[in-house]
């Protein structure tokens, strides 16, 4: 099964192998929260959590728009954050390192109700980083322990597989990027910080 993969706009546009996807959570952490004010969208909720299906890069198909995706850095260390430039729609976060085979794709870019996600993907059941939160929010406790696990698992098969040389978010064969990345200076990093 696939999951279709838009901006709001519709000139991004792809699928995704929902069977790939390891957990779905929502990450409430200061960064995810810095990468929402970045995109001014209302990518947070309430809370200011940012829901993610964790996921391998291989699960991931661009099919129109390539010209759209961009990638940006909250410091020069940081995830790489991609987004759609046209509409600045969240796309997903991926490691600097692409043999770390993973994309938490951000439920922004996912185009399927909360119900369908919930029927392939499962119940959205991970919370992570509450304590960061803007307001309170659950611990989900053994859930986390579980998903870390799931995801934990999935990025060993790929790594030891190879899998992990499959990734639509880097030229092949390289750890250089399909897109130029943004990186923020300390100072545009502090002015998203709230």
């Amino acid at each position: 099964m696939s999951i279709a993969l838009r901006c709001r706009c519709g000139q991004l546009r792809g699928q995704v192998d929902s069977r790939r996807v390891a957990a779905r959570a929502v990450c409430y952490c200061k960064d995810c929260q810095a990468y929402g004010h970045f995109l001014g969208t209302g990518v947070l909720d309430p809370a200011g959590g940012t829901e993610v299906a964790a996921t391998l890069p291989a699960a991931v198909r661009f099919e129109a728009g390539l010209e759209h995706l961009a990638c940006m850095s909250l410091g020069p260390k940081g995830l790489y954050r991609w987004y759609a430039g046209c509409c600045r729609t969240p796309i997903g976060n991926t490691p600097r390192d692409p043999r770390t085979s993973y994309v938490g794709l951000v439920r922004a870019c996912l185009d399927a109700s909360d119900a369908q996600l919930d029927q392939e993907l499962g119940p959205l059941r991970c919370r992570v980083e509450t304590q960061s939160a803007t307001a309170p929010v659950q611990s989900s406790g053994l859930n986390t322990v579980r998903a870390v696990c799931k995801i934990g698992w999935m990025l060993v098969k790929a790594r030891l597989g190879g899998g992990y040389r499959e990734n639509p978010f880097f030229r092949s064969g390289t750890a250089e990027p399909v897109k130029e990345v943004q990186v923020l200076s300390l100072e545009q990093r502090k002015a998203l910080t709230r």
